[in-house]
Protein backbone atom coordinates (compact mmCIF):
# COMPACT_ATOMS: atom_id res chain seq x y z
CA UNK A 1 0.00 0.00 0.00
CA UNK A 2 1.03 3.74 -0.90
CA UNK A 3 0.95 6.16 1.55
CA UNK A 4 0.97 9.97 1.24
CA UNK A 5 2.68 12.05 3.75
CA UNK A 6 1.93 15.75 3.91
CA UNK A 7 2.78 18.91 6.20
CA UNK A 8 2.02 22.25 6.82
CA UNK A 9 4.34 24.74 9.23
CA UNK A 10 1.89 26.49 11.51
CA UNK A 11 2.80 29.55 12.65
CA UNK A 12 2.05 30.39 17.02
CA UNK A 13 -1.41 32.27 15.64
CA UNK A 14 -5.06 30.81 16.70
CA UNK A 15 -6.11 32.37 12.83
CA UNK A 16 -3.69 29.29 11.96
CA UNK A 17 -6.59 27.03 13.29
CA UNK A 18 -8.82 27.33 10.50
CA UNK A 19 -5.79 27.25 7.40
CA UNK A 20 -4.88 24.24 8.87
CA UNK A 21 -8.27 23.04 8.95
CA UNK A 22 -8.88 24.39 5.08
CA UNK A 23 -5.22 22.90 4.15
CA UNK A 24 -6.31 19.61 5.80
CA UNK A 25 -9.49 19.63 3.80
CA UNK A 26 -7.74 20.00 -0.06
CA UNK A 27 -5.69 17.22 1.41
CA UNK A 28 -8.12 15.05 2.24
CA UNK A 29 -9.87 15.48 -0.87
CA UNK A 30 -7.30 14.71 -3.35
CA UNK A 31 -6.69 10.87 -1.41
CA UNK A 32 -9.86 10.08 -2.15
CA UNK A 33 -11.67 11.01 0.87
CA UNK A 34 -14.89 13.25 0.12
CA UNK A 35 -15.23 16.64 2.58
CA UNK A 36 -18.75 15.43 3.57
CA UNK A 37 -17.23 11.54 4.39
CA UNK A 38 -17.64 11.11 8.59
CA UNK A 39 -14.00 10.40 8.33
CA UNK A 40 -13.34 13.56 7.12
CA UNK A 41 -15.11 15.57 9.54
CA UNK A 42 -13.67 13.64 12.03
CA UNK A 43 -10.58 14.04 11.03
CA UNK A 44 -10.73 17.73 10.72
CA UNK A 45 -12.13 18.00 14.33
CA UNK A 46 -8.91 16.19 15.34
CA UNK A 47 -6.97 18.28 13.50
CA UNK A 48 -8.11 21.20 14.56
CA UNK A 49 -8.17 19.96 18.25
CA UNK A 50 -4.15 19.24 18.01
CA UNK A 51 -3.73 21.98 16.01
CA UNK A 52 -5.01 24.77 18.54
CA UNK A 53 -3.64 22.35 21.61
CA UNK A 54 0.09 23.54 19.31
CA UNK A 55 -0.57 27.44 19.41
CA UNK A 56 -2.39 28.10 22.06
CA UNK A 57 -0.15 25.48 25.00
CA UNK A 58 3.10 26.33 23.54
CA UNK A 59 2.67 29.72 21.86
CA UNK A 60 5.73 28.16 19.31
CA UNK A 61 5.60 27.23 15.78
CA UNK A 62 4.35 23.71 14.99
CA UNK A 63 4.45 21.01 11.65
CA UNK A 64 1.02 19.61 11.10
CA UNK A 65 1.83 16.12 9.68
CA UNK A 66 -0.94 13.41 7.39
CA UNK A 67 0.18 10.57 5.72
CA UNK A 68 -2.93 9.26 3.92
CA UNK A 69 -3.45 6.30 1.74
CA UNK A 70 -2.63 7.14 -1.29
CA UNK A 71 -6.06 6.67 -3.41
CA UNK A 72 -9.33 5.01 -2.66
CA UNK A 73 -8.40 2.31 -5.47
CA UNK A 74 -5.40 1.01 -3.18
CA UNK A 75 -8.12 -0.68 -1.56
CA UNK A 76 -8.86 -2.81 -4.39
CA UNK A 77 -5.19 -4.32 -4.32
CA UNK A 78 -5.12 -5.61 -0.99
CA UNK A 79 -4.05 -8.82 -0.14
CA UNK A 80 -6.70 -11.62 -0.30
CA UNK A 81 -7.72 -12.26 3.18
CA UNK A 82 -6.78 -9.13 4.91
CA UNK A 83 -8.68 -9.22 8.42
CA UNK A 84 -10.60 -6.34 9.91
CA UNK A 85 -13.00 -3.05 8.67
CA UNK A 86 -9.84 -1.42 7.70
CA UNK A 87 -7.96 -3.96 6.30
CA UNK A 88 -6.23 -2.41 2.44
CA UNK A 89 -8.10 0.58 2.90
CA UNK A 90 -5.58 2.16 5.13
CA UNK A 91 -5.16 4.78 8.53
CA UNK A 92 -4.87 8.03 8.29
CA UNK A 93 -2.19 9.25 10.82
CA UNK A 94 -2.39 12.74 12.17
CA UNK A 95 0.87 14.21 13.92
CA UNK A 96 1.60 17.95 15.34
CA UNK A 97 5.28 18.39 16.34
CA UNK A 98 6.55 21.74 18.10
CA UNK A 99 9.13 23.01 19.76
CA UNK A 100 7.54 22.80 23.48
CA UNK A 101 8.84 19.23 25.42
CA UNK A 102 6.15 20.05 27.77
CA UNK A 103 4.25 16.68 27.80
CA UNK A 104 0.86 17.24 26.76
CA UNK A 105 -1.57 16.71 30.05
CA UNK A 106 -5.32 15.61 29.46
CA UNK A 107 -7.65 17.79 31.61
CA UNK A 108 -11.40 16.85 32.55
CA UNK A 109 -13.47 20.03 32.00
CA UNK A 110 -16.19 20.94 34.20
CA UNK A 111 -19.91 21.99 33.47
CA UNK A 112 -19.38 25.51 31.37
CA UNK A 113 -15.90 25.75 31.27
CA UNK A 114 -14.52 26.83 27.71
CA UNK A 115 -11.75 24.72 27.49
CA UNK A 116 -10.06 21.74 28.68
CA UNK A 117 -11.92 18.75 26.60
CA UNK A 118 -9.21 19.06 23.61
CA UNK A 119 -7.10 15.64 24.50
CA UNK A 120 -10.70 14.16 26.01
CA UNK A 121 -12.23 14.43 22.29
CA UNK A 122 -9.22 13.26 20.21
CA UNK A 123 -9.26 10.18 23.02
CA UNK A 124 -13.09 9.00 22.25
CA UNK A 125 -12.98 10.02 18.34
CA UNK A 126 -9.16 8.27 17.36
CA UNK A 127 -8.36 4.96 17.07
CA UNK A 128 -5.15 5.36 18.68
CA UNK A 129 -3.10 8.26 19.97
CA UNK A 130 -0.47 9.80 22.14
CA UNK A 131 2.99 11.22 21.78
CA UNK A 132 6.54 10.93 21.75
CA UNK A 133 9.56 13.37 22.46
CA UNK A 134 11.17 14.64 18.58
CA UNK A 135 13.75 16.76 18.81
CA UNK A 136 13.92 19.33 21.87
CA UNK A 137 10.32 19.07 21.49
CA UNK A 138 7.00 16.74 20.85
CA UNK A 139 4.97 15.16 18.36
CA UNK A 140 1.19 14.39 19.37
CA UNK A 141 -0.19 11.98 16.93
CA UNK A 142 -3.25 10.24 16.17
CA UNK A 143 -4.97 7.78 14.03
CA UNK A 144 -8.30 6.44 12.08
CA UNK A 145 -8.43 4.00 10.78
CA UNK A 146 -10.15 4.22 7.33
CA UNK A 147 -13.45 1.44 6.59
CA UNK A 148 -14.91 0.24 3.91
CA UNK A 149 -18.10 2.52 2.68
CA UNK A 150 -20.96 2.07 5.27
CA UNK A 151 -19.41 0.79 7.82
CA UNK A 152 -18.19 3.74 9.36
CA UNK A 153 -22.19 4.91 9.57
CA UNK A 154 -22.47 1.43 11.34
CA UNK A 155 -19.70 1.79 13.88
CA UNK A 156 -21.31 5.39 15.10
CA UNK A 157 -24.88 4.08 14.94
CA UNK A 158 -26.43 5.09 18.34
CA UNK A 159 -23.07 6.87 19.44
CA UNK A 160 -23.81 10.30 21.21
CA UNK A 161 -21.88 12.81 22.39
CA UNK A 162 -23.87 14.93 24.78
CA UNK A 163 -20.73 15.12 26.95
CA UNK A 164 -18.23 16.31 24.83
CA UNK A 165 -18.39 20.05 24.03
CA UNK A 166 -16.06 21.49 20.62
CA UNK A 167 -15.72 25.26 19.62
CA UNK A 168 -14.99 25.04 15.65
CA UNK A 169 -12.77 28.51 15.30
Amino acid sequence: MQVLQVQLEVRPDPAEVGRARRWARSRLAGSGIGVDEPLAETLILLISELVTNAVVHTGCPAVLRMRLPDSPDVAEEAAPGAEGAAAGLGTVRVEVADASARAPRPRHADGDATNGRGLELVDGLADRWGWQAEGAGKSIWCEVDRCEPGVEAAAFHGTTYEDVAYEAV
